[in-house]
């Protein structure tokens, strides 16, 4: 069976059996990949710590017809320690590694993704930014990379140049007067500039925002994610926003 080797970030393990787990990752080349590691939950284990969610690993594996197997694993960025000792990284590196599950497409390559995620966990390991700003960055950036970019300046719909005052999760974003449903919400202008930076990058602004937009923001982030994915990112639930 041929062999593989690839950088991975561990999204998600399951218990198989009495010693071996499931692990599911996202590679930088392979995209998701399932794949068992065999007497990971014994003591003994060369890599049982290695595999755990959150972590950055170089992974040797050889295919399977319906489960991967993994032979070696070294750790290229152990953020899980430091991610666990902050409840807030925690439950935002969870709703992380969820929505890149349900993101993620089998063996297809997803380096942006891949990188996108990396470059989160590593943020809120070193306490670089908020971590419901690093978060809502994530998330925002992540659908977009999807190919669901929201539009925060300009109208999603018509393409009214903007600033506009009205936000509308199925129309994709800021709705000018004109295009606007009922229903949309009617976000402050500094909750659009902060989405706008969070987009972009700029963390200048967004590290400068205030609580009230900051909250907000994650809101409109959290709804617009969901709606694309079609399905709810469960650990938003535990995000606690300052």
């Amino acid at each position: 069976m041929p062999l593989y080797r690839d950088e991975a970030v561990v999204l998600r393990t399951h218990k198989l059996g009495e010693a071996d787990r499931i692990i599911t990752m996202l590679t930088r080349t392979r995209g998701r990949v399932r794949a068992v590691a065999k007497g990971v939950r014994r003591t003994k284990s060369r890599f049982g710590s290695r595999l755990e969610p959150g972590m950055v690993v170089d992974v040797q594996c050889y295919e399977g017809r319906n489960l991967d197997t993994v032979t070696q694993a070294e750790t290229l960025a152990p953020y899980g320690d430091s991610i666990a000792r902050d409840y807030a990284a925690y439950t935002s590196a969870t709703a992380m590694l969820e929505t890149a599950l349900q993101l993620a497409e089998d063996h297809e390559p997803q380096t942006q993704q891949f990188l996108l995620l990396a470059g989160a966990l590593r943020s809120l390991a070193e306490r670089n930014h908020d971590a419901g700003l690093v978060l809502d960055a994530y998330l925002v950036r992540a659908v977009a990379v999807a190919g669901w970019a929201p539009s925060f300046h300009d109208c999603a719909k018509c393409g009214a140049p903007g600033p506009h005052r009205a936000f509308n999760v199925q129309a994709g974003g800021a709705v000018c007067s004109v295009c606007r449903p009922p229903g949309s919400s009617a976000p402050a202008p500094e909750t659009f500039e902060l989405l706008a930076a969070l987009l972009s990058g700029d963390w200048e602004t967004a590290d400068a925002s205030d609580p009230r937009h900051r909250r907000q923001a994650g809101g409109l982030v959290a709804a617009f994610v969901q709606w694309h994915l079609e399905r709810g990112v469960r650990s938003l639930r535990l995000v606690e926003r300052g």
